[in-house]
């Protein structure tokens, strides 16, 4: 299981170093407040220093949105007030308070709020530990 996590970290990275050069993803009404950082330090100590976990609140106002996008790590996200409508190639779901999902990071996606209240989630990701700025990254063409 350790090998499965260290080749899963390194394609990440790869995105990751691709993606901090790549430009803006299209976002309108979206804003996203880091809470919490913190390098990756303990047990699994092949991760330690690479990586870094991010606790992120991210608000959608009424009409709000984030275009297509990947993201440079895997990450949970957990809805705290209103409905989030997820758009995936083939399917979209509406995630309501109280609900969380997985996003593995490779899977291109949107996110919009359609109500006319606030939509509120945490989003809890790994990334490098290098990184700064927005987690979502554009799409390669």
């Amino acid at each position: 299981m350790t090998k499965s996590f260290t080749w899963l970290f390194l394609g990440l990275a790869s995105l990751a170093l691709w993606a901090q050069s790549a430009g803006d993803v299209e976002k309108k009404g979206q804003i996203s407040r880091v809470k919490l950082e913190a390098v990756v330090a303990g047990q699994l100590t092949e991760l330690n220093g690479k990586y870094k976990l991010r606790a992120s609140e991210v608000t959608y106002e009424p009409g709000g949105f984030i275009g297509s996008h990947l993201h440079a790590g895997p990450g949970i996200r957990c809805v705290t007030s209103g409905e989030l409508t997820y758009v995936q190639p083939d399917k979209t779901t509406v995630f309501r308070a109280g609900e969380c999902f997985f996003e593995s990071g490779d899977v291109n996606h949107t996110a919009e709020n359609r109500t006319a209240s606030p939509v509120v989630l945490i989003n809890f990701e790994i990334l490098p530990s290098s990184w700064t700025g927005s987690s979502a990254v554009p799409v390669p063409k």
